[in-house]
Parts: C-alpha cells; structure tokens; sequence
C-alpha cells in the first residue's frame, strides 16, 4: 500500500513498458517454478485493475507454462519430470482418453499442482497448440478472481473498508475457487461409492 501509488505514476509514464516488465517477470517466475505467483497476481489487480491485469497474468502464466512444456519434451526436461513423477500415473489414464478435455479440466479444478499440469502432459506428447489454448482458456476463472481480490486489497485504506461489499464478494470467489478440488473429490467419491 505504501509504494502503490509510486507504482502507479511509474505506469502512467510508461503505459508499455511497465505492462512488459510485469509480463516478463510473471512469465520468468512461472518459467522456473518460483512459488510467488500468486502474489504477483494479486499485485496485477492492484496495479492494473480487474480487465488489464487478468489479461496480463493469463499471457504470462501461459507463456511461462508453455516454456516449461517445451522444456519439459527435451532432455534437459528429465529433471522436470522426475519431480512429477508421483503425479504421472494418477494422470495417465484421464490424458490418453481425452487430452484436451483433461487438460482444460485440470486447469479449471487445480487438483495438481500448476507446475506439474505443466510438465506431465509433455511426456504424453500432447500438441503443443492444444497444451496452449487449453492453458490460455482453462486459467482465466482462477487468474480472475485473484486479480479481482488483488484489486480489492488495494483498495483498502481504513479498517472498516475490511467489510465492504467489494471485498466480501472477492473472499467469496476466492473461497469458491479455494473449495473447488475439495468438491470435485467429494463428488468423485460419492460417484465411486454409488458404482460400488
């Protein structure tokens, strides 16, 4: 909060530049699995607002994952999967069914961690156009209600703005978004126990 507006008049005087630099550095911290991410989401909605810093945190996040995709079909990948490995088997079956349904859906349910939704499906030698569209698309619901939470932080000026409408509602989403992977399993569990 106290270097918010500093920030700011630095991205009123350079409208390009400072989207690029933001871009870059999301994108070099997804690239090697740095686990602030998600501060740098939230920091995109108090800097640049709901529309522009979703689009920003969805072009970085995709084009990190990509690079990491990339990487991850050489051998200089070997080390990438080999910490993915314990996840491999538990995706395997659902990626050879339906690559581009399972890849949009584990994107949109984060049951895996990010990085290895990243790695995993290269060694299933997915198209890279389909690992791209399905990441683009399948992150935009959660990069959202982050930013959108983000933004209302930023807003934040006195203890009493803590229950604005504003903020209730981006709690909500995050904690709608939080609770996904736990309903998917629960639902999955009771699907399991209804066919047994």
């Amino acid at each position: 909060q106290a270097r918010k507006e500093e920030f700011k008049e630095y991205i009123d005087m350079y409208p390009l530049l400072a989207p690029l630099i933001f871009i870059v550095v999301y994108t070099m911290c997804v690239a090697l699995s740095l686990p602030i991410a998600s501060l740098l989401t939230l920091l995109s909605g108090v800097l640049f607002g709901v529309v522009q810093g979703t689009i920003f945190v969805v072009i970085a996040a995709t084009t990190g994952a990509t690079i990491i995709f990339i990487v991850a079909q050489t051998s200089l990948g070997r080390t990438l999967r080999m910490r993915a490995g314990k996840f491999y088997q538990k995706i395997e079956a659902n990626m050879n069914d339906n690559a581009v349904g399972y890849l949009l859906f584990l994107r949109l349910v984060p049951i895996f961690p990010f990085f290895v939704v990243n790695v995993v499906p290269a060694l299933f030698n997915v198209k890279l156009r389909v690992f791209l569209l399905s990441t683009f698309f399948g992150i935009i619901p959660g990069s959202a209600a982050y930013v959108y939470f983000g933004q209302q932080l930023g807003e934040i000026e006195t203890m009493g703005d803590l229950a604005s409408p504003e903020l209730m509602l981006a709690f909500i989403l995050l904690g709608m978004f939080a609770l996904i992977p736990t309903l998917y399993k629960q639902f999955k569990n009771r699907k399991m126990k209804e066919g047994s």
